[in-house]
């Protein structure tokens, strides 16, 4: 699946000079946890999260330095944060670095920048860079929960056994010499050694994944790969 199989379109978005203010207000209506910023030919110049409010005049928790804090931090960054607490305009408050992705780009690219970069959403642009949607950490749950099950195939035992050496074959962890299986009836027994509980899940888990396998009988050892 890709990023426009899933994202939320339209989008709810403020113009630059929008306030703190309307944003905080838009958030909680919505029900939202993010707002992108963007101008008249809407294209992103920034974006606004719950975090970006956290530390705010209004509330009461701006952020308030001791004084050995003080000689740590700097004036700079006392300045900045200074901003995102006492601003009234969300030009000033919001992230103008911002992760983007195109409507194309696989699901497994948007988990990893999820991941990667730590952010809980991705706008989606297109190729004229205008925001066309956006997919949260939500959507992808959405994804999952609503993808339908693969229909059963009646494979040979044979098959299965390649299929699940095959599949091990290409994992990076997996360790295929010490490694060998039996298939009888879609019932696979799995014989070896795995050096880590992890792996031993693993090697399962491609077992299990793989049509027309009904039951895994899990023989392996846990060992160092060494040991054989």
């Amino acid at each position: 699946m890709q990023a426009q199989d899933v994202m939320i379109a339209p989008v709810v978005t403020v113009g630059g000079n929008a306030t703190v203010r309307d944003v905080a207000k838009i958030l909680l209506e919505r029900r939202i946890s993010a707002v992108p910023v963007v101008d008249a030919d809407n294209k992103i110049l920034g974006i606004v999260t719950e975090g970006d409010l956290m530390h705010r005049a209004e509330s009461g928790t701006e952020r308030h330095y001791a004084w050995w804090l003080r000689l740590l931090t700097g004036d700079a960054q006392m300045a900045t944060d200074y901003v995102k607490s006492h601003a009234v305009k969300v030009g000033d408050i919001m992230t103008r670095e911002v992760v983007t992705a195109s409507p194309e780009t696989p699901l497994s690219d948007i988990a990893m920048l999820l991941e990667e970069r730590q952010i809980k959403r991705v706008p989606i642009v297109n190729k004229q860079g205008q925001l066309v949607g956006i997919v949260s950490r939500a959507n992808l749950l959405q994804a999952i929960a609503s993808a339908r099950p693969k229909l059963e195939i009646s494979l040979s035992d044979a098959t299965i056994r390649r299929k699940f050496l095959e599949e091990l074959k290409k994992q990076p962890w997996a360790h295929t010499f010490n490694l060998n299986a039996t298939v009888q009836n879609g019932i696979i027994d799995i014989w070896g050694f795995a050096p880590s509980a992890a792996e031993r899940t693993a090697i399962r888990v491609a077992a299990e994944a793989i049509p027309g396998v009904v039951l895994v009988n899990d023989h392996l050892l846990e060992t160092p790969v060494f040991v054989y």
